[in-house]
């Protein structure tokens, strides 16, 4: 009796040991595989350079986060830089707009995607005379390291906006694909002022009412000399892009919906930009303190937009709203039109 409860024990332990050493290995070989183990958001981790995605598949780039993050803070020698196929690309593909429209959110939420890398600031290179100056070679320096099949994205929402854009961009690449997001006029200006409000008051300097600012006093007609007022005008910027651009390198992503049902709209942005998809409900939450969608990019590392997001707007005379309404919806109308796209705004 005693010789089979030792034998059996044996078999146990025999069992336990062999899990315990595969256990180890599997470690071993999931450490090797991270260059360093640490909650650093996957954004800059991505999609493998001379290797087939067979090769590399899009999982395994969520752990390649510490060697690029290295990188982007410039702790990385030539050497290290070769020895993994990094590079610095050009963008191909850009948020062009519109101010207050939700570019940020849209950027950070299109990192979740492994296969997309993102500049992380603004580099206004496109609508800045002195920057443009610099040359292509400056702007493609101040993208992010990258492995060369992934995509990198910038986005200067003054963009969409300034007339010697568009030509500056076809000239350096007239296959680009371009992003915008827009809110409903109204709501959009009403942000823009906002902001504008907000750094006065940081600066303790007065400032106009919205209303009269976006009021003309003289003819009580909408003043669209009031750049908030003229940035809403979404199809007279669009205009001028579409005489260098065709309406299908174009994508319009619905900034109200991006706040309320963020899933769908960047569903439809990853088959705009025939990437894999790969966005999940997993990755996006709602946080009822903030009252907006936070991204969680693994068990470890989420992250919820700066806390200058989703600003509490003045009060407005309804008067003027429905004015500001009724003059950007022939606008709209057009603007709907011209992209295939109908938004739900009044």
């Amino acid at each position: 009796m005693l010789f089979k409860q030792q034998a059996w024990l044996r078999q146990k332990l025999l069992v336990l040991g062999s899990l315990a050493v595969g256990s180890l290995l599997y470690l071993v070989a999931r450490v090797g595989s991270l260059d360093r183990l640490q909650p650093i958001c996957p954004i800059e981790g991505r999609l493998g350079g001379a290797r087939s995605q067979a090769e590399f598949p899009l999982r395994a780039l969520q752990f390649k986060r510490g060697l690029l993050h290295e990188f982007r803070k410039g702790n990385a020698s030539k050497d290290q830089v070769r020895l993994h196929d990094l590079v610095q690309q050009l963008p191909k593909a850009i948020i062009i707009g519109v101010r207050k429209g939700g570019t940020r959110a849209l950027l950070e939420m299109l990192n979740l995607h492994p296969a997309v890398v993102k500049a992380s600031q603004e580099i206004h290179f496109f609508d800045n005379d002195a920057n443009y100056g610099k040359g292509i070679e400056w702007y493609r320096k101040k993208m992010p390291f990258s492995y060369p099949q992934q995509i990198t994205i910038e986005k200067s929402p003054a963009y969409f906006i300034t007339e010697e854009v568009p030509e500056r961009i076809y000239k350096m690449n007239s296959s680009i694909k371009l992003l915008i997001i827009v809110r409903e006029p109204t709501t959009r200006a009403i942000s823009d002022y906002t902001q504008v409000l907000e750094g006065k008051e940081r600066k303790n300097k007065t400032y106009y009412k919205f209303e009269k600012l976006a009021i003309d006093p003289n003819t009580c007609e909408v003043n669209t000399k009031y750049k908030a007022v003229r940035t809403s005008i979404y199809t007279k910027h669009l205009e001028r892009w579409l005489k260098y651009f065709p309406i299908e390198q174009f994508h319009v992503v619905d900034g109200d919906r991006l706040i309320t049902e963020p899933l769908p709209e960047l569903q439809l942005v990853e088959k705009f930009l025939n990437l894999p998809p790969r966005i999940s409900q997993y990755n996006l939450y709602f946080n009822a303190t903030r009252g907006f969608y936070c991204l969680r990019f693994n068990i470890i590392f989420n992250k919820c937009l700066a806390g200058s997001k989703g600003r509490i707007h003045p009060e407005v005379d309804p008067s003027v709203i429905t004015k500001l309404r009724k003059f950007f919806h022939p606008f709209n109308q057009k603007f709907y039109q011209i992209t295939g796209r109908t938004l739900n705004w009044p």
